[in-house]
């Protein structure tokens, strides 16, 4: 039943705009070539199996590769911090895959510059509608939905339980999550009580929990350049150094917050349900709530979606390999066994195992989450947009600009963008 609502809300959140936000097995620019006569290689690159996935993503290729004996696919994982430049770079040069992963933002830009192959004959009712639709653009599939997750708060409980600090719960607010990761900070210990990335994926989040709005209504310009938009600039870079690590000690290196909280020196965690499987093992009492908000809950749904090169020359082979990557029941029992996000098909029925899947106890706060979300603006620029609003955050945390001059001058920059 609780499926069913989920279901509906995603239906209402997705219909605008989603993102994903969410990795290394090759070359982003590799050529391969196929013998006369033999099967076909379809080249596939991705960001959303590195660190952790890339076996589940190995066994959906084995899977396809026997239900298509003339099709072979060649996997390049690539992490997400250097996926989408790597991927630009590709298409300018003539030597991208034949098939790639896109975030929802992403693929606007790649949809409306001509980059993807329109697809045909796809099954709408295997996806969620909303899904579905969001990955078109004037009015033509260009993209199939891939998987969709959002974003919790993790926390250690045996550290909160060792410091006699209350467990977090849905209710909390931006106060009450700051002022028990204080308490859980021990500097002796290198132990810090809270890691929020200090990014735009966390920034126009934190916006709207403070009640502000990233953009116009119109999209026009810049709308976070407000006592909200400064508020969320001031609770994410404000906590560096205090209750969460800085530059100097490693943050924002791959994987460093993944392993800060595998120590158990991190208290919470501000990230992704794609991170369950990789904490099944982890030696201490782990769960996840609902993030707390400031004057309302916000939180931050993704899409990611896999669309055919246009210069591709493999077209057909492709898209069978994306239809099976995307809509096949391997796939669904695939990410469903190892929290890999969940899949985007229509049947709801098919993710009821879900809830009883194994840690954390607390699955449905993933489903609870949905009922207060916010979509990730877009624009055409959008990666400049995210690393403009980035840089300005980064400054902050540093001390190099206050959290007020550090909104206004990414404000500036986003502006000029949107010209």
């Amino acid at each position: 039943m609780r499926i069913t609502r989920v279901t509906s809300l995603s239906a209402l959140m997705l219909a605008g705009a989603l993102a994903l936000g969410a990795c290394s097995q090759g070359s982003a620019t590799k050529t391969t070539s196929s013998t006369a006569g033999g099967p076909v290689t379809v080249r596939f690159m991705d960001f959303s199996a590195n660190g952790g996935h890339e076996a589940d993503l190995a066994a959906l290729v084995t899977a396809f590769e026997a239900q298509n004996k003339d099709i072979k696919v060649q996997v390049e994982t690539v992490p997400y911090d250097s996926y989408f430049t790597k991927l630009q770079t590709a298409v300018a040069g003539g030597t991208a895959a034949d098939t790639f992963e896109l975030d929802y933002q992403n693929f606007v830009s790649y949809a409306k510059n001509g980059s993807l192959a329109a697809l045909s004959g796809v099954d709408a009712t295997a996806y969620k509608d909303s899904l579905l639709k969001a990955f078109t653009s004037d009015g033509k599939q260009y993209g199939l939905p891939e998987s969709f997750s959002n974003v919790v708060l993790f926390y250690n409980k045996t550290l909160f339980d060792k410091a006699g600090v209350a467990a977090p719960t849905a209710s909390w607010t931006w106060a009450e999550e700051q002022a028990a990761a204080v308490k859980l900070t021990d500097a002796k210990a290198k132990v810090w009580g809270d890691y929020q990335p200090i990014s735009y994926n966390e920034y126009y989040k934190a916006v709207a929990q403070a009640g502000g709005q990233f953009l116009s209504a119109d999209g026009k310009t810049a709308a976070f350049d407000s006592p909200a938009g400064i508020a969320a600039a001031k609770w994410i870079v404000d906590k560096a150094g205090k209750t969460m690590p800085t530059d100097k000690d490693g943050a924002g290196t791959p994987d460093f917050d993944t392993n800060l909280f595998k120590a158990g020196k991190l208290a919470m965690w501000h990230t992704g349900i794609w991170m369950f499987s990789a904490l099944k093992d982890v030696p201490f009492d782990w769960n996840v709530v609902v993030e707390p908000g400031d004057t309302t809950k916000a939180s931050a749904m993704f899409a990611n979606g896999v669309a055919v090169n246009n210069a591709s020359k493999n077209q057909a082979a492709a898209q069978k390999w994306l239809t099976f990557l995307t809509s096949s029941d391997t796939m669904v029992t695939t990410r469903l066994k190892t929290s890999w996000e969940l899949p985007p098909v229509a049947d709801t029925s098919k993710l009821s195992s879900y809830l009883t899947a194994g840690k954390p106890a607390n699955r449905q706060a993933v489903f609870d989450s949905l009922n207060a979300t916010v979509l990730p603006p877009v624009v055409e620029r959008q990666q400049e947009m995210q690393d403009a609003v980035t840089k300005e955050l980064t400054e902050a945390a540093a001390g190099r600009k206050t959290p007020e001059a550090a909104v206004k001058a990414a404000a500036t920059a986003v502006n000029a963008l949107l010209k």
